[in-house]
């Protein structure tokens, strides 16, 4: 850090302890409502659930009998190209000893004839190598979407455990393994699996994405699971129990397919004492967005999916009689507050500051709330590194883009709000690519 910037710390610091004797209620105000309501609270939760994590996991017991349930792997392809063949191959290759059932459906058969000849390709040629593999290709000639896909493959699989699964997504040979075995206590309902950017350095962006993946999705996933709050299981890396997808009806979404099962499996579990968990050594490699313009339209589409969920069409999940208080107030916290409200009072506290304070006293402030985040960021990394990382020698150096990363992360809480506008204005979650516009159309209005 420059001489510079410790000045400014200095200075800032200087005019906020005074602000803090002359009027501490005036300074509590600034300072309250975006850092100690919002946001401390969840990053002091996660942080008491990941030292349960680490301590749980030097006593985690399994069985010692053989625990091979039969597994179905449904993957979902539309525009992958050639890219499908590395998941089918990842797959093949699992360590896994028992059934695996390898179900590629591809969407859209007739105009998607390059990802359907690369299936058939991989099985015409590696087929043969692997006659413990089901494999399978369903040509879906009618483009329908990807719940529609899910609940194709899911119609026709065999196996006690299904596994929804993205086209483009590879998976370390011990994936399924590490995944399954939790199926062995039969309270565990679904589990969610460990996504990185394995492009991470193809651009900045996508840097910062697997930097992200690893704080916000790794770190956060893992303090939740294990207080039992589990907020989301991945769409392109998700693990159900059979009977208990087929209790529910299987996916019932045109878009953002994963936070609405979630949604239904946690008033699942409530009525039938259930668990979702989440594994963090269940890895699965994914492609992110490489550029700017594809990663802003990729989080308008999430970030405005979540909120049709949480405000229209599962507004009625938010009933601790329902889902069970833990989980009601996980979804109040962490959804409604963390995901919704904090976006709006970041933006609108900037311009709040803006207004009510004189140039100097607004850019200390803005300062000194930049070194908290970073501050945060740099304990939470440090804490990945011990815990999580499988790599700490090599993802170390993410330290030295920590005070850029701070950065990303504001950007993309301002944007949020920008996709909840979206969605609130126009609808977007009815523009999603996730499926053809006549699907969405169908779906039921809220």
């Amino acid at each position: 850090m420059s001489s510079l910037s410790l000045a400014a710390v200095a200075l800032a610091l200087q005019h906020w302890l005074q602000q803090l004797q002359t009027d501490p209620l005036r300074l509590s105000v600034l300072l309250f409502p975006m850092l100690l309501f919002m946001e401390l609270p969840y990053y002091l939760a996660v942080l008491a659930g990941l030292m349960r994590h680490v301590l749980r996991s030097r006593l985690q017991w399994y069985p010692r009998w053989p625990y091979y349930p039969s597994v179905s792997c449904l993957i979902t392809c539309y525009s992958e190209g050639e890219a499908v063949a590395p998941t089918l191959h990842t797959l093949c290759e699992q360590d896994y000893p028992g059934s695996l059932e390898i179900i590629a459906m591809v969407d859209g058969a007739i105009q998607n004839h390059v990802t359907m000849q690369a299936v058939q390709r991989f099985i015409r040629q590696h087929g043969k190598r692997y006659p413990h593999r089901r494999i399978i290709m369903l040509p879906k000639w009618q483009r329908g979407g990807r719940v529609s896909s899910l609940n194709a493959g899911f119609a026709m699989s065999r196996g006690e455990i299904v596994m929804a699964l993205d086209g483009d997504t590879s998976f370390d040979n011990d994936m399924v393994s590490k995944a399954v075995r939790h199926f062995a206590d039969p309270k565990v309902a679904a589990v969610s699996g460990t996504l990185t950017a394995r492009n991470a350095n193809v651009s900045l962006v996508a840097y910062l994405q697997a930097m992200e993946y690893r704080l916000s999705l790794l770190m956060a996933k893992t303090g939740l699971s294990e207080l039992g709050v589990l907020n989301n299981v991945s769409g392109a890396f998700g693990v159900f129990r059979a009977s208990v997808l087929r209790q529910i009806g299987g996916w019932n979404t045109g878009t953002a397919e994963d936070l609405d099962l979630t949604l239904r499996l946690k008033q699942y579990v409530r009525r039938n004492d259930l668990r979702i968990v989440f594994e963090p050594r269940a890895v699965g490699h994914t492609d992110v967005p490489e550029t700017w313009r594809l990663f802003f339209l990729q989080r308008l589409r999430w970030d405005g999916d979540l909120a049709y969920l949480y405000l229209r069409k599962h507004r009625h999940a938010f009933s601790p009689r329902l889902t069970g208080w833990p989980h009601f107030i996980a979804l109040v916290w962490s959804g409604l507050l963390f995901q919704i409200v904090a976006p709006f009072t970041i933006f609108l506290y900037f311009i709040w500051l803006a207004f009510i304070l004189p140039l100097p006293a607004y850019l200390a402030l803005q300062l000194l709330v930049y070194f908290y985040y970073l501050l945060i960021s740099v304990f939470n990394y440090l804490c990945y590194l011990v815990v999580s990382s499988s790599r700490p020698g090599v993802e170390s150096v993410d330290l030295l883009w920590l005070p850029v990363f701070c950065l990303y992360m504001l950007l993309l809480r301002l944007w949020s709000s920008v996709a909840i506008l979206n969605e609130l204005l126009r609808r977007g979650h009815e523009e999603s690519s996730m499926a053809p516009w006549w699907v969405l159309k169908r779906t039921t209005r809220h």
